[in-house]
């Protein structure tokens, strides 16, 4: 193993100081941090809400040379760049949607020394400009965030991922760094050997157990009632998961008229609209979030006391992943999944509906580049604004039409990108000689640059900085259109780089179009994604049937963490100790029938086979219920 210069864990106590304002890192994130610094490959299993972003970020900014942070959640990484921007901390993420010049001019900035973090996109590696580029920048440390898309054994395989080895023979001097929350061992073995990790990477696990956590699965015919019930018994915030857009509206309107102070969220909402609900939600006032899968990746929220599932997830993955924002403040928490018979069957049919024919998928295929209106042999790495529905309704297709595109995006030929919320930027590329000259020569342009220059400063020289039109259009008395326009005209002469607001969902076209019936779809890895997705339906069938198993025994060995010792506080552990109780009390009356006064001692040893930790406690209580008497230091029946 290479030795870290002595220096550097001192260093990175000072940057998480100064930057994050921590004295100390989290368990395991100084071990990781070290074995970043040390130069290793190393792949690091925390879980939700385990701080991961430190593990890359410290070490990112201790070693020399630019951190290249490789990430397929673009809400997620922009999230990162604008807290670390914050903190007055270089960060750019190249994203679909922008401008060949604002790529350009990200792209200098990285391979001038000017940028620390560059957040990027899967899809970006292969491009050959961004390959070229890669050769003459100082890349310091390479970055996999959610290092389980890598894998095809994972549950969210993402095929753009398998560039990155080939990216590493790019940068050979950068230690890379993998993350992930959720890996079984085979899927970790896989991570390590497709990102072509040196042999000796270190791995460094949390385990998957968390103590304050209450796990419950329940079968029940009334949900609804079943939820309300919890969120009364339970005080304090909560979120709740269904598995559509629809069912927030209907479950957060159902518990506001039940006066529980709730609202939903889910990815059709404007990003005003989604703003607005996370944040009254993280400030206290709405206590319930009822959400689908979209809420919650990033935010780190502590006082979550309850996280309820009505729908079941697909896979042990994401439900640990989602049950896992309640109580990450370590306080006692729960976790509660509420099923029915008609959810196992849904299961299978989801199965059957998530990998279509492959006929219907080449159909798909066709269709999609006919609404697009792509020529055979082209299209590569085109964008494109994507409302789904209209294109399922301009063909006439069903609904199924949705899976044939994850299908078509699992498969490397398009991408998708749920709609996310690209705020206007505007940065001066001209530096303030010219824009001198540019405002002599255009003055009925001057009162916008100098209200530009007084409302966001010197920023807009150093980094595409986030404007609002609306806000100058008030200021100087015009309209969004006639600020946009300038703003435009500027663009044009070279003066700045606008980037206009998009909160369009997107498709990105990854290879030239096929011709009709060529697109080569690997039939047997299709057919292995479905076995695997039976396999983890029938996991998660498994959790939610078990009625003795501890379920943090259930949640661990899925995840390859040998366990037999129960939580104590699941609903099955709970039942568990009921059931003892109910038996240790019976034993205890036949035994004091059969043998009036005995001692403590002379019980323990009669009753020998249950714990002591259980007998005390249940004896105290058979006297509180004046089942039996303890005079003398002997313990007889009441009757007797």
């Amino acid at each position: 193993m290479s030795m870290p210069n002595p220096a550097q864990p001192d260093l990175a106590h000072q940057i998480l100081k100064k930057y994050w304002g921590y004295d100390s890192f989290r368990p395991l994130q100084a071990d990781i941090v070290a074995s970043v610094l040390a130069q290793n490959d190393t792949l690091a299993l925390l879980p939700t809400g385990g701080g991961k972003s430190v593990c890359f970020q410290v070490p990112g900014l201790v070693l020399n040379g630019l951190c290249l942070v490789i990430s397929p959640l673009i809400a997620l990484m922009k999230d990162q760049v604008e807290q670390l921007q914050k903190r007055h901390i270089q960060a750019e993420c190249l994203v679909s949607g922008m401008t060949q010049r604002e790529s350009d001019w990200i792209l200098d900035n990285a391979q001038n020394g000017k940028l620390k973090f560059l957040y990027v996109s899967p899809e970006r590696l292969r491009g050959r400009e961004f390959q070229e580029r890669l050769k003459y920048t100082n890349i310091g440390l390479l970055a996999i965030d959610e290092a389980h898309c890598i894998s095809q054994w994972g549950y969210d395989f993402r095929p753009a991922y398998l560039h990155i080895a080939h990216l590493r023979t790019l940068v050979p001097q950068a230690p890379c760094v993998a993350l992930t929350a959720t890996a079984t061992n085979t899927v970790r073995a896989d991570i390590a050997q497709k990102l072509a990790f040196k042999p000796n990477y270190r791995v460094f696990t949390k385990s998957f157990a968390r103590a304050n956590l209450s796990y419950s699965a329940i079968k029940t015919d009334n949900k609804t009632d079943k939820l309300l019930q919890i969120l009364r018994s339970v005080p304090g915030t909560s979120v709740v998961y269904v598995r559509n857009r629809r069912r927030t509206a209907e479950i957060a309107n159902f518990l506001s008229q039940q006066k529980i102070n709730a609202d939903f969220y889910h990815a059709g909402l404007t990003q005003k609209e989604r703003n607005h609900k996370q944040s009254s939600w993280i400030n206290n006032q709405i206590r319930v979030i009822v959400a689908t899968n979209a809420f919650g990746m990033g935010i780190d929220k502590p006082d979550v006391r309850t996280v309820i599932h009505l729908d079941t997830p697909d896979c042990l993955e994401a439900y640990y992943q989602e049950a896992g924002r309640a109580g990450r403040d370590e306080k006692k928490a729960y976790a509660v999944l509420l099923f029915d018979e008609l959810d196992m069957r849904d299961s299978t049919k989801n199965i059957e509906r998530s990998f279509p024919d492959p006929d219907y998928i080449i159909e798909v295929y066709q269709k999609l580049a006919n609404y697009f209106q792509i020529a055979v042999g082209d299209g590569q790495n085109a964008v494109f604004d994507f409302d789904i529905d209209q294109f399922i309704k301009n063909f006439a297709l069903d609904k199924n039409a949705f899976y044939a595109l994850k299908t078509l995006e699992e498969q490397g030929y398009i991408q998708l990108n749920d709609a996310y919320h690209n705020p206007s930027k505007l940065l001066f590329t001209a530096n303030e000689a010219e824009l001198y000259r540019f405002q002599v020569a255009n003055s009925k342009l001057d009162p916008l640059i100098k209200m530009l220059l007084r409302l966001y400063g010197g920023a807009l020289y150093s980094h595409a900085t986030v404007i609002q039109e609306d806000k100058l259009a008030q200021v100087l008395k015009t309209d969004f259109p006639t600020v946009k326009n300038v703003l435009l005209y500027m663009a044009q002469h070279n003066i700045c780089i606008y980037s206009p607001q998009n909160n369009s969902p997107q498709l990105i076209w990854q290879h030239p179009r096929f011709a009709e019936g060529r697109l080569p779809l690997k039939s047997d890895f299709l057919r292995q994604r479905k076995q695997l997705a039976i396999e983890k339906i029938e996991a998660m069938t498994a959790y939610c049937q078990s009625q003795t198993i501890c379920r943090t025994s259930l949640i661990l060995n899925y995840f390859d963490e040998p366990n037999d010792t129960r939580c104590g506080v699941c609903d099955n552990c709970l039942s568990e100790k009921k059931k003892i109780g109910q038996d240790l009390a019976q034993r205890i009356i036949e035994v004091l029938t059969e043998q009036p006064n005995l001692s403590y001692s002379e019980l323990c040893e009669a009753l020998m086979q249950y714990d002591k930790q259980v007998l005390s406690p249940l004896l105290r209580r058979l006297i509180d219920e004046k089942k039996l008497v303890f005079e003398n230091n002997l313990f007889r029946l009441k009757t007797q």
